[in-house]
């Protein structure tokens, strides 16, 4: 779960900024690397026709640069090659799924140009390009070179694999490779060329002690740009099948939540054991980072933001009814765990409580929750919103923690408090002035306007 940073410094005018700090400050050393999604890590797409060179937008990337097929790469496999141009073009895909704080290494190949505009001069010793992503250094690099070259026949490349390694300083970060070619001699083709880029990394570990009530900034993206606010990928996801939920399953748990006190304590300040029911009523609700996001900015949630965790039953059966985001986070949520998700969550319980003298009982719950993380993705893939989720768990029952125990020190001194009483003004210190006991009837009223009436007779 990614944590929120102070109050988002300046969040623009209308907007939501949304940097994010690392999850954890350890990462686990002994954590198996695990496959990172470079998209279209080929450049296959869109399918090119012909050999190339073309400056046709290349599928989940950004940029302007010059395709080439495999065959015209020099590469034996179906890798395009990709030139960088010049005069510091770049070459751009943010890493989906990357949280903060992971440790990505990233492997590719890189030749000398294969254009048949490049003369022997431009490419004897290698081109000069540099590779970065935020929180790793500036890795400045040249391709192999490429002596014999002639111009105007073209190369047959020169492919040698890189790696590069850094720590992520942000969520999906951004992977960039830069042309440093700056010779302005230099064909436009003739430029180093980059291709197969792959990436794996060693996540952060998942912090599980954040709060259900500071879930983290929620962040959105179009295609490789980072959104000022969070409104236009909600509103892209605000139709039936317009996004799909796709949960991440290593960042995603269940848990017991901190235990509170469900009903009265109930204090015996008698002299004898003590057993009786009574009946406990408790609830829990779903959180979710989207809506604290908002919250955190100082902003009205949008309509189109509003998943069922108002905490308010009512709103919440109607947003559950109403908003499609809903539908689709509990529709990935049962495919991938195969339970129903529940947003809201109540129940009763009869306990029977047998209390000592001088001592407490009270019932405690642990709630069972889980905290789901992921992204809606919308059908074309264009815009992306990170949310967290936490609310009532199926998986595992809840807790009731039925307890006695010593009286604290208030508790003592309100059992030996003396009951509410009253004075007695007249001869308070006097002894029993007489006795009524046997008597059959009580006497009868002495005073003035009252008839006299019979005398009760005591019994010998």
């Amino acid at each position: 779960m990614n944590r929120p940073l102070s109050a988002l410094t300046v969040l623009g005018a209308a907007g939501l900024l949304l940097p994010v700090a690392p999850l954890s400050p350890l990462a686990s050393a002994a954590a198996a690397e695990q496959s990172v999604p470079v998209l279209n890590g080929d450049f296959a797409d869109p399918v090119l026709k012909g050999d190339g060179p073309t400056t046709v937008g290349i599928d989940f990337w950004t940029g302007s640069n010059q395709r080439y097929s495999p065959t015209a790469s020099g590469r034996t496999d179906a890798s395009h090659g990709v030139a960088l141009q010049k005069d510091g073009n770049t070459l751009q895909q943010r890493l989906r799924g990357v949280r903060a704080g992971a440790r990505v290494t990233v492997r590719y190949e890189d030749s000398p140009a294969v254009s048949k505009e490049c003369t022997g001069e431009q490419v004897v010793a290698g081109q000069p390009y540099a590779v970065v992503a935020p929180g790793g250094p500036v890795q400045e690099l040249t391709t192999a070179s490429d002596p014999d070259r002639v111009k105007g026949t073209p190369g047959k490349g020169r492919w040698t694999g890189r790696a590069y390694v850094f720590t992520a300083s942000e969520n999906e970060p951004l992977l960039t490779f830069t042309s440093r070619v700056t010779d302005s001699r230099t064909h436009v083709t003739c430029s180093p060329m980059i291709a197969r880029i792959r990436a794996v990394e060693v996540p952060p570990d998942v912090d599980k002690t954040v709060s259900k009530t500071a879930l983290g900034t929620s962040e959105a993206y179009k295609g490789n740009d980072r959104e000022s606010t969070l409104h236009n990928a909600a509103a892209a996801c605000n139709g039936e099948n317009a996004c799909v939920f796709r949960p991440d399953t290593r960042t995603s748990f269940r848990y017991y939540d901190r235990a509170r006190v469900v009903g009265e304590a109930f204090v015996n300040c008698t002299r004898n054991a003590l057993e009786h029911s009574r009946l406990l009523s408790y609830s829990e609700r779903a959180h979710d980072s989207i809506s604290q996001t908002y919250a955190d900015a100082g902003l009205a949630l949008n309509e189109v933001a509003r998943l069922p965790t108002s905490g308010d039953r009512t709103e919440d059966e109607k947003r559950l009814k109403e908003r499609p985001a809903a539908a689709q986070f509990a529709l990935a949520y049962e495919k991938v765990w195969q339970r129903p998700w529940q947003w809201f969550s109540s129940d009763q319980r009869t306990v029977v409580e047998k209390i000592q003298p001088g001592e407490v009982s009270w019932v405690e719950l642990q709630p069972s929750r889980e905290r789901v993380e992921g992204w809606f993705v919308s059908k074309k893939d264009d815009y992306r919103l990170h949310a967290v989720v936490d609310g009532p768990s199926r998986a595992v029952p809840d807790r009731l923690l039925q307890r006695t125990g010593p009286m604290s020190e208030a508790e003592k001194q309100r059992c030996a408090a003396a009951r509410p009483m009253t004075t007695t003004p007249v001869g308070a210190d006097a002894p029993a002035s007489s006795s009524d006991k046997g008597l059959l009837k009580s006497p009868a009223s002495r005073a003035a306007g009252v008839r006299a009436g019979f005398r009760s007779v005591p019994l010998n």
